[in-house]
């Protein structure tokens, strides 16, 4: 009998050894979010590095029509990818990248990204895609972003998103240094009602009272404007997870 106990407890030690091993995801706990390997390399189920389309350092990409992410709101970042990802802002481009990611690594990625340093000009390689805005369009746009149109129903952007389209909270993100043709994408998405208008449906009302003249005018003028981080402090990162 005492062999036959000695067997079993030799037996059982091994079993033992591996369920304490047992990684954490299949104990049910879920795996820790590496965000800053999600945004060089993707996540390895669907979502490719955030990198490939918004850039090296996530400042945007003008020819492509991707904006600049680095130094953006933290819920701000969260609550568009979850638009992105159920399809209330669509996006054909995003839906799939935003739909691969869990609730964990959104969050994750929003505080990141949010923390991520903005530079006072953008680099060299970085075309904000301004450089054929002539003189005329560019004095319009500034009078559309500081002043407005008030016969038109059209206040001053910086109104909202703050003095040089630096940003305004979790509602209006910055303006300055994203690229034109993206600005000018999404005053469309707000026109053709693909994009939801915000705080009380405010940018759907005010796309539709711009001109083709006064979207590329307001595109130009704030790729023209030196990109600044907004005043926010990031979210912090969920525990668990590792910037």
């Amino acid at each position: 009998m005492q062999l036959v106990r000695r067997w079993l407890r030799m037996a059982t030690a091994p079993a033992l050894v591996a369920c304490v091993a047992m990684p954490a995801r299949a104990q049910g706990r879920p795996a820790p979010v590496n965000a800053a390997t999600i945004v060089q390399q993707g996540n390895g189920h669907g979502a490719p590095a955030c990198i490939a389309c918004h850039g090296p350092q996530l400042l945007g990409n003008a020819a492509g029509g991707f904006p600049r992410i680095a130094g953006q709101n933290a819920d701000y970042i969260q609550a568009q990818l979850a638009a992105l990802a159920n399809g209330t802002r669509k996006n054909a481009v995003m839906l799939p990248v935003a739909s691969s990611l869990s609730a964990a690594e959104r969050q994750a990625l929003a505080a990141y990204i949010s923390a991520l340093p903005v530079p006072a000009a953008l680099p060299t390689s970085v075309d904000s895609g301004v450089s054929a805005a002539s003189a005329a369009a560019l004095s319009h746009g500034e009078r559309l972003a500081t002043r407005g149109d008030w016969p038109r129903g059209l206040p001053g952007c910086d109104q909202c998103h703050g003095p040089g389209g630096i940003g305004v909270g979790a509602a209006f993100p910055p303006l300055a240094g994203q690229p034109a043709l993206y600005i000018t994408n999404q005053l469309a998405a707000w026109q053709q009602k693909t994009r939801a208008g915000g705080p009380l449906d405010l940018m759907a009302a005010i796309a539709n009272r711009m001109t083709p003249a006064d979207v590329a005018a307001a595109a130009a003028y704030y790729a023209a404007q030196p990109p600044r981080p907004a005043p926010h402090a990031a979210r912090a990162t969920p525990a668990g997870s590792r910037p």
